[in-house]
């Protein structure tokens, strides 16, 4: 009478349709996710948890528990509302007549609404089996009642209804008609005619009408709620939901043409009871009101705590619901029935029911949402274990659904819409970063998957171009307690570019009963968790270090997201030191510092690598195109000091580009110094490159200074040192490569610089000022006489000698441009 009285037939029809709309699409998700597996207690909540995770299910959880809060405490107070009415002493009266004996004000409504409720309590404190057989009693009784209505329209006369309302401090008296069947009072009711809601003097409007009757229509999630409770929920709440929405939408729109073709619309808007007036049996009516009042409070008080208990249970909030969890020998969540029942006795300070009905819609539409969010996550996602037998469903009903529940949350209430909107993000945000991991499986995985494996397929490496370029990183790391300064290095050099810890363990998978690799997986990727590095692993085995890094470079990586740059550490004979029990990240936690890693090697132990191995490696690099970087007393390197100190003097980076082991190349500028500065930001350049420096560096839109480094006294050394071999002259072949490849490639040179001049280098390196954080500098190309690889690191180790923090660094791709 309320919606029809207000909003008249059209518009009545149309929020039917509205609603059921949205409750239509809901219903479908529910049913295809309550079908694709085991429900447990929690009903909404338990599948958005498990399909969504925790943070959404949690967050969505603690939302549908204050819908079915609000909800039972509406409903409380619709029944309070209903009582008054048929007992009430009228307004303006002081003494009652007859039956009309209860006193009217609000602290002896709230007083009502708390037996009422009382009595709610009583009947969930004993078990889901009792609420079940009331229930079951209370629908017989509705149908009961339903049918006598229907008959009263046909078989009551007309008849003038007188309607007492509250006026000032007395009452008016109002005249309201039952007309029986006329197209006149049909016609009449067809539009719209808001008017000023008599129980608590708010003018009406489409969005304040539809808050009310959506509430009347949420009943749906009561079967599911009760899922722990079901002997078959997979079959039961399919079956019992869609045919509870097809039964009251075709009832709700039943009455509602009946009403508007036999009463005149002062009766609908000004006596929300006037069934009882026109029924040819009202007291039967009068008890069918309170029936169905009472069991939907009953229904949302129970659907509240078994929603509590779910979350209790989950651990999602700690020990702030650990009270919640505990029940009753036969199962009954007894303190979360209490909690809920608290709740609700809180909201009904409220005072009346359409004060209270927004604030539910909202709720509801919101949770009503999110569970169609959850089944078009699903469908989305492609999984193959998702296989509901409830196929009547798709992706686009899910999407209808969200769509509608968010417009009309708006179109209802946008304050109510945004606040509850924005204590979901909150709920959100708190439950990500407190709550703990879970083991459910979490959508947002399988759909990353799905769109990740779908645009990798669009990464066209084809269509790489150099003014995209991103350096994509492989560090190998042998144990990472002493490398974990260089992981973090490496972390800010990749420049949201491909970083991948590389990690080869020297066995032979034909003499194991296992892969052994499969139980260190965990320890690196907590690693990569506790050191806060965008990182992937890669693990391997093989019979060489050399043979691993050549898988590792061959498989790592997918489609156009492949390592192009070789990090590795030094070979020299410094003791590794634990770094990671130092590390930063370590510091709060000692405990969690082993990480399943073996300890490291003692000084005294044989490396796993010899020198040349080492060299072959950088050879094996260069030779499948991938760029070099060699990090030499990384572990050094204090970032945070050194971050700390930025403010005077701040931390520079020297970057020499320059091949400082031929100083007889005539050419600069070559690919390897360009990789140089692409690695770096600041910049100290040496003599010969001042001017020509200035504009590459502005072309390039590099900010840096160019600083005039005097190297003749070190060149000297060069020349006036004799050249050649010890025993005799350079290789003819090696001197025809030195011609053919000129400064790019390293020829015959490692056997004409002495180590007197790489010395002065590395003198020159050090004596420039101020100290850096860290220097870069050339990484030539090794010999091809691999007899030589020795020599070639032993010159390596003399010139970044005692220079602390270094990188040395050979590229051999083109890495910058100066065009847009």
């Amino acid at each position: 009478g309320f919606v029809v009285g207000h909003a008249g037939l059209y518009q009545a029809l149309a929020m039917f349709a509205v609603a059921y709309f949205i409750i239509g699409m809901t219903v479908l998700s529910v049913c295809a996710i309550a079908t694709n597996g085991a429900l447990d207690a929690g009903g909404a909540y338990y599948m958005i948890s498990r399909a969504l995770g925790p943070e959404f299910g949690g967050s969505i959880g603690i939302m549908f528990f204050l819908a079915n809060v609000c909800g039972s405490a509406l409903y409380v107070l619709g029944l309070v509302e209903a009582v008054v009415d048929s007992f009430g002493i009228p307004p303006g009266q002081k003494v009652g007549t007859g039956v009309h004996v209860l006193p009217q004000s609000y602290w002896y409504e709230l007083l009502y609404g708390t037996v009422l409720l009382a009595l709610c309590l009583l009947v969930c404190l004993v078990g889901a089996s009792i609420y079940a057989k009331a229930t079951f009693l209370i629908f017989l009784i509705v149908v009961g009642v339903l049918g006598t209505i229907l008959v009263s329209f046909f078989a009551t006369r007309p008849i003038g209804v007188p309607i007492r309302l509250p006026h000032f401090n007395g009452s008016e008296t109002e005249n309201g008609s039952f007309t029986g069947f006329s197209l006149a009072t049909l016609r009449d009711n067809l539009g719209g005619g808001y008017g000023v809601d008599y129980t608590t003097g708010q003018m009406m409007s489409f969005s304040s009408v539809f808050a009310v009757m959506f509430n009347g229509c949420t009943g749906i999630m009561a079967g599911s709620n009760m899922s722990g409770d079901l002997k078959r929920p997979s079959y039961s709440i399919p079956r019992g939901t869609i045919s509870a929405v097809l039964f009251t939408y075709l009832v709700y729109n039943l009455l509602a043409f009946l009403m508007c073709a036999t009463c005149n619309r002062t009766l609908l808007q000004k006596d929300y009871g006037f069934l009882r007036d026109i029924s040819i049996f009202p007291p039967l009516v009068t008890v069918g009101i309170y029936a169905a009042t009472l069991s939907a409070a009953m229904s949302n008080l129970i659907g509240a705590s078994r929603i509590l208990y779910a979350l209790a249970r989950d651990d999602l909030f700690g020990r702030a619901l650990v009270l919640a969890k505990k029940t009753s020998a036969s199962g009954n969540p007894v303190m979360a029935v209490i909690l809920s029942w608290l709740v609700v006795q809180l909201v009904l300070f409220s005072g009346k029911l359409n004060t209270i009905a927004g604030v539910v819609t909202t709720f509801f539409l919101l949770v009503y949402a999110t569970v169609n969010l959850a089944c078009l996550a699903l469908e989305w996602a492609s999984a193959p274990n998702f296989r509901p037998t409830f196929r009547y469903f798709t992706w686009h009903t899910c999407l209808l659904g969200i769509a509608g529940c968010c417009v009309m949350m708006f179109l209802i209430s946008p304050v109510s819409a945004s606040a509850s909107l924005g204590f979901l993000l909150l709920l959100l945000l708190a439950l990500h970063y407190l709550s703990p991991s879970s083991t459910w499986g979490y959508i947002s995985q399988a759909l990353i998957f799905h769109q990740v494996r779908k645009y990798l397929l669009m990464l066209d490496v084809r269509k790489d171009h150099v003014k995209f370029w991103r350096p994509q990183m492989l560090l190998m790391v042998q144990n990472p307690r002493g490398s974990a300064r260089l992981i973090d290095f490496v972390n800010d050099l990749k420049k949201s570019g491909l970083y991948v810890l590389g990690h080869i363990e020297l066995q032979d998978l034909d003499t194991l009963p296992s892969d052994p690799l499969q139980p260190q997986q965990d320890s690196w990727l907590s690693l990569v968790d506790k050191l806060n590095v965008k990182a992937f692993v890669s693990l391997t085995l093989a019979p060489s270090v050399r043979h691993g890094v050549r898988q590792l470079l061959f498989t790592s990586g997918l489609g156009g997201m492949r390592p192009n740059t070789l990090v590795l550490g030094f070979y020299d004979d410094t003791a590794p030191q634990d770094g990671l029990a130092r590390h930063p990240a370590f510091t709060s936690a000692r405990e969690e510092v082993p990480l399943g890693f073996p300890p490291l090697r003692a000084p005294a132990d044989p490396k796993l690598l010899s020198a040349r191995e080492y060299v072959g490696i950088v050879a094996d690099a260069l030779k499948m195109l991938r760029n070099v970087l060699l990090a030499r007393q990384l572990e050094s390197l204090d970032k945070a000091w050194e971050l700390r100190r930025a403010a005077s003097p701040p931390p520079a980076i020297h970057v020499w580009p320059v091949n400082l082991l031929r100083p007889d190349s005539a050419r600069y500028a070559d690919t390897c110094s360009l990789f140089l500065l692409q690695m770096a930001c600041v910049l100290n350049m040496a003599r010969a490159w001042r001017r020509a420096l200035r504009q590459l560096l502005k072309d390039l839109r590099i900010q840096a200074q160019i600083q005039l480094v005097p190297w003749d006294a070190v060149t000297r050394l060069h020349w006036q040192t004799p050249r050649g071999p010890p025993g005799g002259p350079a290789p003819a072949g090696v001197a025809a490569e030195e011609e053919e490849e000129g400064a790019v490639n390293f020829p015959a040179n490692a056997t004409q610089v002495s180590d007197e001049y790489v010395c002065a280098a590395n003198k020159l390196v050090l004596e420039q000022s101020p100290a850096p954080a860290v220097r870069f500098l050339y990484l030539p190309r090794p010999p091809a006489d691999t007899s030589l690889y020795p020599l070639y690191l032993h010159q390596l180790e003399l010139l970044t000698r005692g220079l602390g923090p270094t990188v040395l660094v050979h590229g051999v791709s083109a890495v910058t441009s100066t065009q847009l």
